[in-house]
């Protein structure tokens, strides 16, 4: 044991001595000469009155086109926005005022494939009638224009917007407006311009379909969703666009509504915590629980019915980019973090809920976890694949080649397990647990160095059995892409959908990104290309499940001034919602479930239309840098309408869970939501 110890102890000196010089446990250059550690000569930068474009987005030759709204002032008619000329504008009626909401539509006198629209504000640097809520909607009938392609709420500021949505074949495009950024009743546009699309989406047949975008006025770095109300809350830092030279003390925050398409805004003072790059994770009780960051030594809870951000006890270490998961016994492990509030030896420490107090457990060291990145125990310790499991456990399955189980008992402990095969360290990859019952997790993708290199194709499955025991490792069939800064997230039927990411990973540029996701099936062991998207999602990218089986994947930059930050989401629809020939697939139903709390080992009554004997339970999650630890999957079989759960909390982890049946197709049921309790 002593020359192991003492190769942990010189490999551990060797990283701290690699990173970089510090003031105030970050990197001096920070906020001067880099942002995240990449030189800020080498990030896009954004003119103050042109947005970055997404790739593949086209604008079209307005000659031609004719404009009618519901309202103008004398002298700001719509057909400015047409003209090409930024200091000409269409506004709304004043004196008196013309009340929300408004519409603009445009005439382009054919039908073609358009897939989004450009908005650009008044340029005199009044915000008076800037757009806030609004709905996008494209259609052959201008008396017809069904349902909206875009929602949301546009940024205060004078730059453009660019909000892209699905293919559609139309001539007119509508733009409503349904608040103004303060609150007043105007609405106003200097240029408007309509994206052109190369042609029809994919069928969605084996592909799945992109859907409606929703415009967000902050770039979503962190997501979780509510149990309660199944709402989308989002985050960035202590402002709306970066995450530098701040003093710390508040985080910009925006909830959407996925029944009503509204996207409100909220800033969070009363916590003091501006929870940029913090740690992450779901309690039994449904509240999420944010630690470290931009302020580092913080922590603050999120409780969904109370809509309300509550101050939680300090850690006993600042941390920032650290792992994060919720244990078997409701308890919540954090490790490693060295990106803020110093760096090197940030070993392990637990959260009660019992006692309200951190304790830590110098049993728990980072050092057998860490990567060889280039960037010193800066990035080393950064984002573990945690997983809560059985008696209290923890199993680190990456992104090192080194994967280890911790224990939390007493001072805690630690015990390696070998390695994930032939696999390197393997930084901003995802780890899922796409089968809970069996203890299977599958890897894809990372790179060696957080910034640089080359991400990896490859793929493994980790089988995890008792604690402390080496898992099974098995390395399957490469995905199509290399990947890093990519995210994954499984799906009612077992498969799981990898999307994003980069090649090269780098920071706050959308070079190399990849904008064909795959989905990798467990039966077979292959992986599939789905549907392109059209915005890249790479860096400070999110993606999260959705009750009806959606995935919204949204996000990406907050790096202020530059062209890489994405200030919205869409919607996925995968393969299951569609038959061989592209139609709507029929979905099953649940009809009842006889209590929506129920005790580990207990049982449920169920019932449903179409529906087999198969039913998927998926806990509810939250998302940030790629890692999302309170995702897990497993599958239970109706006998006699009966479900039983299983009775052990390191596999049913104690949650929210999203429950829902699926038919003989494999299609799944929009979910409900059930509560498993200790």
């Amino acid at each position: 044991m002593l020359p192991q110890l003492a190769t942990v102890i010189l490999y551990s000196l060797s990283l701290v001595l690699a990173a970089p010089q510090t003031r105030n446990g970050v990197p001096e250059s920070e906020g001067e000469t880099t942002i995240d550690g990449v030189p800020i000569a080498d990030i896009p930068k954004l003119s103050d009155s042109q947005a970055a474009r997404p790739f593949a987005l086209v604008a079209n030759d307005r000659a031609g086109w004719t404009v009618t709204a519901d309202s103008s002032q004398p002298g700001n008619g719509p057909e400015n926005v047409l003209d090409g000329n930024a200091n000409s504008i269409w506004h709304t009626r004043y004196n008196p005022d013309a009340p929300q909401p408004h519409y603009i539509t445009i005439d382009m006198k054919s039908a073609r494939y358009v897939n989004g629209l450009s908005y650009q504000p008044r340029q005199d640097g009044s915000p008076n009638g800037n757009i806030g809520q609004h709905k996008i909607y494209c259609s052959t009938d201008p008396n017809n224009f069904g349902a909206e392609l875009v929602y949301g709420t546009y940024r205060n500021d004078g730059q453009t917007k660019t909000s892209v949505f699905p293919a559609t074949n139309c001539r007119y495009v509508k733009l409503t407006t349904q608040s103004e950024v303060n609150g007043k009743a105007w609405a106003n546009a200097a240029e408007i311009n309509i994206l052109s699309a190369p042609g029809p989406p994919p069928s969605g047949a084996g592909v799945g379909k992109w859907g409606p975008t929703v415009d967000i006025p902050l770039v979503p770095v962190s997501v979780a969703m509510t149990h309660d109300s199944g709402k989308l809350v989002f985050w960035s830092s202590y402002r709306d666009d970066r995450f530098t030279d701040g003093n710390g003390g508040l985080t910009v925050t925006a909830t959407f509504d996925p029944g009503s398409h509204i996207v409100s805004q909220r800033t969070i003072t009363n916590t003091q915590h501006d929870m940029f790059c913090e740690g992450l994770s779901t309690g039994f009780d449904g509240r999420w629980l944010a630690t470290g960051g931009n302020d580092n030594a913080k922590a603050t809870f999120y409780d969904p019915p109370a809509d309300n951000w509550i101050s939680a006890p300090n850690m006993r270490q600042g941390r920032g980019y650290q792992a994060q998961t919720t244990l078997s016994d409701g308890r919540t492990f954090v490790i490693g973090g060295s990106w803020s509030g110093g760096q090197g030896n940030k070993n392990g420490e637990i959260y009660s809920p019992a006692s309200n107090t951190w304790t830590s457990l110098p049993g728990c060291p980072v050092a057998p976890m860490l990567t060889a990145d280039g960037g010193g125990v800066y990035r080393a310790d950064n984002h573990g694949w945690l997983f809560a499991w059985k008696g209290g456990s923890v199993f680190q399955a990456g992104p090192s080649k080194q994967i280890n189980w911790y224990g939390t008992g007493g001072g805690g402990s630690q015990k390696a397990a070998g390695t994930r095969a032939a696999d390197g360290d393997s930084m901003n990859g995802n780890a899922v647990m796409y089968d809970a019952l069996a203890g299977k997790i599958l890897t894809v993708g990372g790179a060696p160095n957080y910034v640089g290199g080359t991400a990896t194709f490859n793929a493994h499955i980790i089988t995890i059995g008792a604690p402390n025991t080496n898992p099974t490792v098995q390395r399957i069939n490469d995905m199509y892409f290399q990947r890093a800064f990519h995210n994954s997230v499984v799906l009612h039927d077992g498969t799981v959908f990898i999307c994003g990411g980069q090649v090269n990973p780098q920071p706050f540029s959308d070079d190399t990104a990849i904008l064909t996701p795959e989905i990798w099936n467990p039966n077979g062991f292959h992986f599939v290309k789905a549907a392109p998207q059209p915005i890249p999602r790479t860096y400070h990218s999110v993606v999260i499940m959705m009750l009806d089986g959606t995935v919204f994947s949204g996000g990406g930059g907050l790096c202020g001034d530059c062209a890489t930050n994405h200030f919205d989401g869409q919607f996925y629809y995968p393969p299951y919602f569609y038959t061989a020939s592209g139609a709507l697939a029929a979905r099953p139903t649940i009809n009842s479930v006889s209590t929506y709390t129920v005790k580990l080992g207990g049982s449920i009554n169920v019932s449903g239309n179409g529906c087999t004997n198969t039913w998927s339970l998926i806990r509810y999650s939250s998302n940030t840098h790629t890692v999302n630890t309170d995702q897990r999957r497993f599958v239970l079989t109706a006998n006699g309408g009966t479900l039983t759960i299983p009775t052990d909390p390191g596999v049913a982890l104690p949650g929210y869970y999203m429950i829902s049946c699926l038919n003989t197709a494999n299609v799944p049921s929009t979910s409900r939501t059930l509560k498993i309790t200790p």
